[in-house]
């Protein structure tokens, strides 16, 4: 049933799912694109798994990633995290489509390094049409990493293995994280617009006294608001204003919380249940984290 969604455990379960001969190592896979078929009765099927997969598509490539659908153009990278429901939306044929997908297992850098930062490659929670579009060059650079990764799973498996592999795979992510800083710039004048809307988006929020109730804004709302994945939004405001989105949303608090101390005889505690704070202690220690000073020092000393 369509409405099911297949859940993958392993690489090897990967490689039995598409038709594939069991694959050369355990955690990790890359799979050419020209290998890629998807028929009539797999579209609309969902399918999410244990594994993270990065994938280059060179040639047009429908799918549907979360809640958006996307055509791949030439040269688009995307990145998918474990446990992301994915589906494809358009039939293809072996040989149709260029590229590669990458597929590697948790496993293969617990407790390492890479293991602990794994989290920061925030582009894994991007929508699909936030993905990555490379140059010709960039595409390249990638190629020679995923040769690289392809000849030591062709290796014999020994004690050098997994930190020859472990550093192939950090070497990609790391020109990832500079090719999406290299977008952020080129698309610099629709993020700019991006920032002013958030702007006017909390200060619309405030002046119709959602703060008082509904509560703080969340991340999330201003990221529906502009149609970008939440963590696409955090990554766009710290490159245009140096600050987070959450960063972004407390600084716009404590700016309205100077205003009210000043200019109203309101308690610390009525204030902090006006800028949406269901416990004064969380504004009086997030005013201090901002200020250095508490609320009631702020008052007197102004």
């Amino acid at each position: 049933m369509k409405d099911q969604i297949t859940h993958i455990k392993s690489i090897h379960e990967l490689h039995q799912c598409m038709g594939l001969p069991a694959p050369t190592h355990p955690l990790m896979t890359i799979i050419d694109g020209k290998d890629i078929e998807v028929t009539q009765k797999m579209i609309g099927m969902k399918w999410s798994s244990d594994l993270f997969y990065i994938a280059l598509k060179d040639k047009s490539c429908g799918m549907q990633y979360g809640r958006n659908t996307y055509d791949f153009e030439e040269g688009v990278l995307i990145f998918v995290a474990p446990h992301q429901v994915i589906s494809a939306t358009e039939e293809i044929k072996k040989g149709d489509t260029d590229g590669w997908l990458l597929f590697f297992h948790p496993d293969l850098f617990i407790g390492t390094e890479l293991g602990d930062k794994i989290d920061q490659y925030s582009f894994f929670s991007y929508d699909a049409n936030e993905a990555l579009h490379l140059s010709d060059q960039e595409r390249q650079m990638l190629m020679l990493v995923i040769d690289n990764l392809k000849a030591e799973m062709n290796n014999r498996i020994d004690n050098h293995s997994q930190n020859v592999m472990i550093s192939n795979l950090e070497l990609l992510l790391t020109y990832s994280s500079r090719y999406y800083e290299r977008q952020f710039n080129t698309r610099k004048n629709h993020h700019s617009s991006v920032v002013t809307q958030v702007d006017k988006l909390l200060k619309k929020y405030y002046d119709e006294g959602n703060f008082t109730l509904t509560g703080m804004p969340n991340v999330q709302y201003f990221a529906d608001e502009v149609n970008l994945s939440s963590n696409y939004l955090s990554d766009l405001l710290k490159k245009e204003t140096g600050r987070s989105a959450k960063d972004h949303i407390n600084d716009f608090v404590i700016d309205k919380a100077k205003h009210i101390l000043l200019g109203t005889d309101s308690s610390i505690s009525e204030v902090a249940y006006n800028l949406g704070f269901n416990y004064p202690h969380y504004f009086s220690r997030l005013f201090k984290n901002k200020t250095g000073m508490t609320p009631n020092q702020f008052r007197d000393r102004n």
